[in-house]
């Protein structure tokens, strides 16, 4: 039995983790997880697979559930996180946490010799050289959960780095792809989160609506595998069929293809090296739609844009997008700013501050704090469209 904890185990991929865990009750065990605020939940996931320890993050509920629940230990706040993945039953460590808030769990989790399932794109775009120069240190396996990450890594595994010559991350286009780029302006939230193929938290279905999801990826594929920006692509691919293309040498194309559902990413990532033992969803090749790909508009999709230019900047420039769209996205779902001021505020935000290569957490932590509190002055004193 191996041991799985799971960071963020409410949200989307939390969820489909625990489909997994139920689907292969002989091989893994669930012995921490977390929750921020559904404590209903927690107590059905205590009910169901007695972990030893859980965690609730949220810090408005302080001791709600005690400090135990039957044999399960619980633990309040986000510095608990690291209490999970540290403990000695645990061997895989899932981190579907969103946002930035996900690095000091990964770092212990990495410090600790656990292999890692990562899920928490913005730990690897915000500290990307400081995670991979731990990674080098302790000899940690990572294997992207994100299933366009995830068949990257299946794709480049099975082919000599030197015959590659580029790959691509496929995109959906989001909840706008046809509407006029003129309509952007005035698109409600409930529009945004109106996703046409996947079921997301909110934060990442406005980012894929804007395409800053894609641009988030693109940086984080640059720090997982290792290709310089130019040798990065996205297409528009509605069908959500393929999720990652490798361009060899020869101008040949081979692509990862599977019905639209996380199990597939989340069990290779459990089972990696491993492959997995049986049969998730049958999906056979002739039931699939017409498989579309096109170019992505960079006038509907400026975030995407942005993203290569904070990527090729390297440093913090990165950590500083990813920090002032988590913000414009918060004020977004508040309905305080339009969707079109989201890639606004970020471009504000990448020429206002400073671009550093820090040598310590640290460096990039006073980075992600100036830009969060530069969003909110740029939104306080009317710098963007509201």
């Amino acid at each position: 039995m191996v041991g799985v904890s799971v960071l963020g185990i409410s949200g989307s991929v939390g969820t489909s983790t625990v489909k997994v865990l139920r689907q292969f009750r002989d091989s893994f065990s669930l012995r921490s997880f977390s929750v921020h605020s559904n404590l209903d939940l927690a107590k059905s996931l205590m009910d169901e697979f007695s972990p030893e320890v859980i965690s609730i993050t949220d810090a408005k509920l302080e001791g709600g559930l005690g400090s135990k629940y039957k044999s399960t230990t619980i633990l309040y706040g986000e510095d608990s996180l690291s209490d999970l993945v540290r403990l000695p039953s645990v061997s895989v460590v899932v981190t579907a946490v969103v946002g930035a808030r996900g690095v000091k769990p990964t770092i212990a989790a990495i410090e600790a010799g656990k292999k890692i399932a990562i899920a928490n794109k913005e730990t690897l775009v915000t500290f990307g050289p400081l995670i991979n120069r731990l990674v080098a240190k302790y000899n940690t396996l990572m294997v992207p959960v994100d299933s366009e990450h995830n068949a990257l890594f299946q794709l480049i595994e099975r082919e000599k780095r030197s015959n590659i010559r580029s790959i691509t991350l496929t995109a959906s286009g989001g909840s706008f792809r046809t509407l006029p780029i003129e309509e952007l302006e005035h698109v409600s939230v409930k529009q945004a989160l109106n996703h046409p193929t996947w079921s997301m938290g909110p934060k990442i279905t406005v980012d894929s609506a804007g395409l800053i999801n894609k641009g988030l990826e693109v940086i984080e594929a640059h720090y997982l595998f290792g290709f310089s920006y130019d040798e990065i692509e996205v297409v528009i691919h509605p069908q959500s069929l393929t999720h990652g293309i490798i361009e060899t040498m020869d101008g040949a194309c081979l692509q990862y293809t599977s019905h639209p559902d996380m199990i597939y990413p989340i069990a290779h990532s459990l089972f990696y090296p491993t492959p997995t033992p049986k049969m998730l969803v049958e999906r056979k090749p002739g039931t699939w739609k017409t498989l579309e790909f096109f170019p992505p508009d960079l006038s509907r999709y400026p975030g995407l844009r942005l993203a290569f230019q904070a990527g090729r900047a390297g440093g913090t420039a990165p950590c500083v997008f990813n920090a002032a769209n988590e913000e414009a996205v918060a004020l977004f779902l508040e309905e305080k700013i339009s969707f079109t001021a989201i890639p606004k505020l970020i471009e504000s935000a990448l020429n206002k501050i400073e671009n550093a290569f820090p040598s310590d957490l640290e460096g990039y932590l006073e980075k992600d704090q100036k830009t969060r509190e530069l969003i909110q002055k740029e939104f306080l004193r009317g710098g963007v469209t509201i």
